[in-house]
């Protein structure tokens, strides 16, 4: 970190109580996130689970800051950590759609070839999560000049991560709005017709990476907000904002996401609403077929 006495690392003393609750809170979410993965098989999530690992050690170094104020090494561990984890969350969220639009053999209602699709966000996604790395690292050592360079590094990751983001939601929509006006066979096959709020569904798992784009979106402008008032700024001289506008929304990302995991509706294994029906009208109409040729006069 500078040795500039005008750079301070924390403005607060660091609450103890907060950082050690976010820490346990991330470990819960994330293990269940692992014991998903590992039942539905579901290795587009594996940089999901990276991320909450990450926020779990940040915040584990940050309860440590709460005794160690002027220690480089906890602060630049907390700051790069919880800093790159919403990227991981955002690479997984990025297969997702793809996975979903093939999965409903929707391929011709995206704009976006899906063979690209992923590739183009995950690749958006990675320059960011390097911009982000590369701007923390220089903000760890040097003078108040370099850690300048580095804040702006890291703000042009998180515009990076903001377009990339806002192009995601917007293919997201189209491709939704198009396959409610051309549903395809499987969009139609694989729909929970019972009325809810929030629908088991493929729209459900699409709402799930509506609303997480969304909170993600949030942290990213508050981020991008702290980084360009700087150091001395407002809102990165107090605490409250990192835990209303990133712990907050982030835990809130990986709970939706434990809730409506894509697995529920990807997983080849898992049955759809409406299978089960399908089985039970076929197997009355082999059972019918067959009591017809038996009751039916011989030639």
């Amino acid at each position: 970190m500078a040795n500039d006495s005008s750079y301070v690392l924390y403005h607060y003393t660091p609450n103890l109580p907060c950082a050690i609750l976010l820490a346990i809170l991330f470990a819960f979410t994330t293990v269940f996130h692992l014991y998903q993965r590992i039942k539905a098989h579901s290795k587009y999530f594996n940089p999901f689970i990276v991320g909450g690992i990450f926020q779990i050690i940040g915040y584990g170094a940050r309860a440590g800051s709460h005794f160690f104020m002027h220690s480089t090494i906890l602060y630049a561990i907390q700051s790069l950590l919880i800093l790159l984890a919403p990227t991981l969350y955002a690479a997984s969220i990025y297969m997702v759609l793809g996975r979903i639009i093939s999965f409903l053999h929707g391929e011709h209602l995206s704009y976006i070839p899906v063979k690209w699709m992923t590739k183009v966000f995950v690749a958006g996604d990675i320059l960011s999560f390097i911009l982000q790395a590369a701007g923390g690292g220089i903000m760890t050592s040097g003078s108040e000049n370099t850690i300048k360079i580095g804040q702006w590094v890291i703000v042009a990751g998180l515009c990076v991560q903001l377009v990339f983001f806002g192009a995601f939601v917007i293919t997201s929509l189209v491709f939704h709005i198009k396959i409610i006006r051309s549903p395809t066979i499987e969009s139609e096959r694989f729909m929970n017709k019972h009325g809810s709020i929030w629908p088991r569904d493929w729209r459900g798992v699409l709402f799930a990476c509506y609303s997480a784009s969304l909170l993600i979106l949030i942290r990213s402008v508050y981020r991008l907000v702290e980084f360009v008032q700087g150091n001395h700024g407002y809102v990165m001289s107090h605490e409250v904002f990192l835990y209303v506008f990133d712990a907050a929304m982030m835990f809130l990302v990986m709970g939706v996401m434990n809730v409506f995991h894509p697995s529920f509706v990807l997983n080849e294994k898992a049955e759809s609403p409406v299978s089960q029906p399908e089985r039970n009208f076929q197997w009355k109409s082999d059972v019918e077929m067959q009591q017809h040729s038996f009751s039916s006069p011989r030639d």
